[in-house]
């Protein structure tokens, strides 16, 4: 009687814990689109965090406007969501995919922008050819030697001798 008891409970155990937690809610949104929402609001909201005053500027509630193009309303969204949180490994594995889209997004920008910078600094050192160049500290100190020197010539009326290093500047 006892061995009938003790497997009788092991038996109800075993199938209560296979009953759900959550149950599935009468509009449950495909798993696939439920990606696809969290996936744009993600990216809303790390653009949020990235640059608090392009979201004051729109005047849009992301999250109101992600529903609205998937066309979900908020209740069912959030039935779907805590559906798919009750079962942790499918959840996650979502994350996942959601990560891995924003990686792989994040690599193609990451690239672009090095291309893009890449383009700049050719566009910068095509300008700085174009611009004279300058002279070098020494050159300037040169010159002002020199200067100095006819100056002293002038007022001493010695007006043919210049020495060796205010020719070479001229």
């Amino acid at each position: 009687m006892k061995k009938t008891i003790v497997l009788l409970m092991v038996l109800f155990v075993f199938l209560s814990c296979k009953e759900e937690v959550v149950q599935k809610p009468d509009r449950l949104i495909a798993k696939e689109q439920m990606m696809d929402i969290m996936y744009d609001l993600a990216l809303l909201d790390g653009i949020k965090y990235q640059t608090p005053t392009a979201a004051d500027t729109i005047k849009i509630n992301p999250k109101e406007y992600v529903l609205k193009k998937y066309k979900v309303d908020s209740l069912q969204f959030a039935k779907s969501n805590i559906y798919y949180a009750s079962n942790y490994t499918e959840y996650k594995d979502m994350f996942d995919q959601i990560i891995k889209r924003i990686d792989d997004r994040k690599a193609v920008i990451d690239s672009l922008i090095k291309i893009e910078d890449k383009n700049k600094l050719k566009i910068d050192s095509a300008k700085q050819l174009k611009k004279p160049l300058l002279k070098t500290d020494s050159v300037i100190n040169l010159k002002r030697r020199t200067d100095k020197l006819e100056a002293i010539q002038k007022k001493e009326g010695n007006k043919n001798i210049l020495t060796e290093e205010s020719q070479m500047v001229r």
